[in-house]
Parts: structure tokens; sequence; C-alpha cells
């Protein structure tokens, strides 16, 4: 029997763990073959879902009797230590750290990308170079009013979260996931919470994914569809932004925003960058971020949030509140964007469509497309992307001044 779980070390690993650790990593497994397949399906983004769903149903069935730091040091090794070959998130000494990058296949991608929150700022450069603020441009107002009522979430669940029992950085790192902006979410929560980031960071992306499936429900519930079914004026051929103007708003507002909150500088510059080579008509450059860079990026921090789903992460007692106000923050943006579409349409006289309003979760460009897939369902014939759009860059901006004045307020509380 000893050489068969000497042989098949999975077995040895589950037999020698406590049986809670072990229905956790079975629950975990099965997680991560209902998100590969959710993905699949085109419920959840296949992009992200996918190699996360495979990485989170691999790590969780992948330790073994392994102590690489006292082999690598040559010293008395603990034959009863358990271990992965793909990285160790919790790891602080540095000597150690190193040793690690020699050994764990992930850690060097985990230590220098994404622990640092460079992959966050080269996703940004990615998204910027896809967004045109032409939309913004045309009808500021209307985009600002509305991704500002999408921040309920944000704004409402840091006290709320406070309150339980989080300190302030816990609890406004937990809130941002009401903003809906992965990236945005990462960096955050490293400079406010390094030691809940990992569970903060996969709880953000996962639920980022079942909003792009439950949000149409909330605007069924919340929304008539005679209301719906409104249909938006066109826009003004007369009314056109130009490229200089876009770059011009891009490299200002960069600059201005970089000033006014240094601390969130480097995501500012990322998206703004990618917006500054869309305008400049640097095609090569825009292919390189649009294309390589950003799936190139999704894919690795997919693969990487994944293998963070080790069942002792999970199983951190303060992960569980985290589940539920996390998806109060997100569901409160929601409500709050809508609340927004409602405003407009009440300020308009009724001649403006609450859908719109979802689309100020910033989540780019899921919400804009949920809000037409809505709307597209209740009257064929109404095209509001072309607002939504608006809102929804709007609602990136505004998420990541947020996050700029939480880590600027908080960081040496």
């Amino acid at each position: 029997m000893s050489n068969f779980l000497d042989l098949f070390q999975g077995f040895g690993v589950m037999a020698a763990s406590d049986p809670v650790v072990v229905a956790v990593r079975i629950a975990l497994v099965i997680l991560g073959f209902v998100l590969v397949w959710l993905g699949r399906k085109g419920v959840l983004e296949p992009l992200l879902m996918i190699p996360m769903g495979l990485g989170m149903a691999t790590i969780n069935v992948s330790s073994m009797f392994f102590d690489p730091i006292n082999m690598a040091n040559k010293t008395p090794v603990d034959h009863t230590a358990i271990n992965n070959l793909f990285l160790d998130s919790t790891i602080s000494n540095n000597d150690h750290l190193m040793t690690l990058m020699q050994i764990d296949w992930l850690q060097p991608v985990y230590t220098l990308t994404f622990s640092n929150g460079l992959i966050a700022c080269l996703i940004f450069i990615g998204i910027g170079s896809l967004l045109d603020v032409g939309f913004v441009m045309k009808r500021p107002y209307v985009s600002a009013i509305i991704a500002l009522f999408a921040e309920l979430g944000t704004l409402i669940t840091l006290p709320l979260a406070a309150a339980w029992g989080y300190n302030l950085k816990d609890a406004a790192s937990i809130a941002l996931v009401g903003g809906a902006d992965g990236p945005m979410v990462l960096f955050a929560s490293l400079k406010l919470s390094p030691h809940l980031f990992v569970p903060i960071t996969v709880v953000a992306y996962m639920y980022l994914g079942l909003a792009y499936g439950g949000f149409p429900y909330l605007v069924k519930f919340l929304i008539p569809k005679k209301l719906q079914s409104i249909e938006m004026p066109p826009d003004d051929p007369k009314l056109k932004i130009t490229s200089g103007q876009k770059l011009t708003f891009a490299v200002v507002a960069c600059v201005l925003l970089s000033f006014l909150f240094p601390v969130a500088s480097p995501l500012f510059f990322s998206l703004f960058l990618g917006i500054a080579i869309r305008e400049s008509g640097l095609d090569k450059f825009q292919y390189l971020v649009s294309e390589i860079v950003l799936y190139a990026s999704t894919l690795t921090l997919g693969l990487l949030l994944g293998v963070l789903c080790e069942a002792k992460t999970i199983m951190d007692p303060k992960v569980l509140p985290l589940l539920i106000f996390g998806m109060a923050a997100l569901g409160l943006s929601g409500v709050g964007g809508i609340i927004g579409g409602y405003f407009m349409y009440f300020v308009t006289g009724g001649k403006f469509n609450p859908v719109i309003g979802i689309a100020g979760v910033s989540c780019v460009p899921s919400t804009a497309k949920v809000a037409q897939k809505c709307v597209t369902k209740a009257n064929p014939n109404a095209i509001i992307m072309h607002y939504a759009l608006g809102v929804n860059i709007f609602g990136v901006i505004t998420t990541a001044i947020i996050a700029a004045i939480y880590i600027s307020l908080l960081q040496n509380y």
C-alpha cells in the first residue's frame, strides 16, 4: 500500500490531509469544471474562465509531499510538507522567493507580473486601445451622471464591510469589486490589502463573469418592458469628434488625473496610453497592444487566478463574508446604474432608455453589450449602444478615480 501511495502521491496527500481540506479541494475541482463548461457555452467570459477553471481544477489535485526550500538549501527535509510545483503566493522571505523562482514554474510569472500589478497595467493598455472616447466626448454629462450612480456599490459596501469587522483598507478593497473592473480591483487590493488581494481578485473576476449572466435579470426585474423599448436618437452627424481631439482628451486627462492621484498614476497612464495609441494612427502598435498584449495578459491572468484558488487560500475565514460583500457591491452598483438611468429618464421627460444605466458598471464592454441585448429583446429596432459605450467608458474612469481616492486616503491609515 505504501508503494502505491508513493507512486500516486495524490492519494497519499488526500489520506494525510484534513477531511475538510479534502472536501474543499474536491468542491473546487468541480467548480473548475463548471467554469470551463460555462466558458465554453458562452455563459461566462471564455477568455478568462476557461484557463481559470482549468487552473483551479488542476492546482487542487497537484499537491504532493515536497519541501523545496529545505531541499534547495540542503537542510533536513520535512517529508510531511505538502506543496506544489506551480507557485506559492504566501512566501515572504526574499531568499526563499528566489529559491522558489527556480523551482515553481509559475512563480517568476506571478512575482514579476501579478503581485506587483504589472499585469493589471498591461490589460489596461490593451483595453484603452479598444476604447473610443468619442462616445464620452459627445455626451460627457450624461455619461458622468450615470457612471457616478453606478458606483453605488463601491460607496455603500465600504461602511457595511467596516461595520462587519473588516478594517477600512480591507473594506475599501472589497467595495471596489462593485466597480466591476478586474484590473482596478487587483491593483487597489495590492496597495491596500496585500494579505487579501488573492481572494479579493479571484472573487472579483468570478463575479464579473457572473454579472454578464445576471444583470439581464436585474434589468428585467427593475425596468418594465415598455421602458426597455424606448428608442434613442442617432448621433448628430454634424457633431464629429476628430482623432486629434480624442488624443488631446487622453493626454490632458492622463496628466491631470496622474497629478491629482499619483498613487494610481500607473493605471491612468496605462489606460490613456492605449487610447493615445489608438487615436495616433499607430496601427502596428495598436495591433500589438490590442491583440497580443491584451490577450496574452488575459490568458496569464486567468491561469494565475485559477492556480491561486488553492483550498487553503479559499478556506481563510475572511473569505466567506468577502464573497457576500463582493456580491452585494456588484449588485448594488447594478441597481445604482439603473437608478441613474431612471434619473435621466425623468430629466428628459421620458425620452431616455433607463436600461443604459446598467452600462455604468464599468466592465467594458460587457455591460454595454448587456444593455443592448436587453433592449433588442424588447424592441429589435432600438439601438442604444452609442449611449451605452459612452457611459461604460466613463465608468472605467470613475472607478479609477474612486480607487485612487481610497488608496490616497487609506494607504497610510
